[in-house]
């Protein structure tokens, strides 16, 4: 589990068929532990001299654009959650549900404004001011469109994570707000659920 909140900017060092090797500041890695990479949880494979190398599954490969990564690209870096950590940003999983391209980006007074595509298949999830994890980063959605959505992106996440490198035509990863999806399965099962009334004992045999 993890929050959304990058703690730091990792450079690709190579990204190989399906290893990915990455230059980070982070201290105290452990092979076996879960690191979010542009939003992607991946198990750390090894860690040594400041490089932190994982495997990538087909699945990852096929979901999301880490394949995409180039050496010295910039990727957003985050550990796992643990017992007792600060929880600044939203419930991020690190399972991503699609992949988006950056519309366009637009200067609003102190902060920029990104308009993002989404597959169709996570419209659903989307609302206005709703939480949604683009390339991990937790953000809010101030617009939802029927294919786009924007965010309001702070100079502070500019600098902190990818999006102050990102351009338009980009690729960016998505996970909706597991909270939303948590919820459309629970109102989904309300209705088909039967109620249990005296005369539903009595047709199945009850009574």
């Amino acid at each position: 589990m993890f929050t959304g909140i990058i703690e730091d900017l990792g450079e690709v060092k190579k990204n190989v068929n399906t290893e990915l090797s990455i230059i980070t500041k982070i201290v105290e890695i452990k092979p076996g532990e879960s690191i979010a990479v542009n939003g992607v949880c991946l198990t750390v494979t090894s860690y040594k001299s400041q490089v932190i190398s994982f495997d990538l599954s087909e699945e990852t490969l096929k979901k999301t654009y880490l394949s995409e990564l180039k050496v010295e690209d910039k990727v957003n870096l985050e550990q796992a959650l643990k017992i007792g950590d600060r929880f600044g940003g939203h419930f991020v999983t690190g399972h991503i549900e699609g992949v988006s391209k950056i519309l366009s980006i637009k200067q609003e007074n102190f902060a920029k404004i990104f308009e993002f595509s989404y597959p169709k298949e996570i419209g659903r999830y989307l609302i206005p001011k709703g939480a949604i994890a683009v390339d991990g980063i937790s953000l809010t959605s101030v617009e939802v469109k029927p294919s786009s959505f924007t965010v309001s992106v702070i100079p502070y996440t500019l600098k902190n994570t990818t999006l102050g490198f990102k351009k338009v035509g980009d690729s960016v990863n998505l996970e909706p707000d597991i909270l939303a999806k948590y919820i459309e399965n629970f109102i989904k099962n309300k209705k088909t659920k039967k109620e249990i009334t005296l005369n539903f004992l009595k047709k199945v045999g009850y009574l």
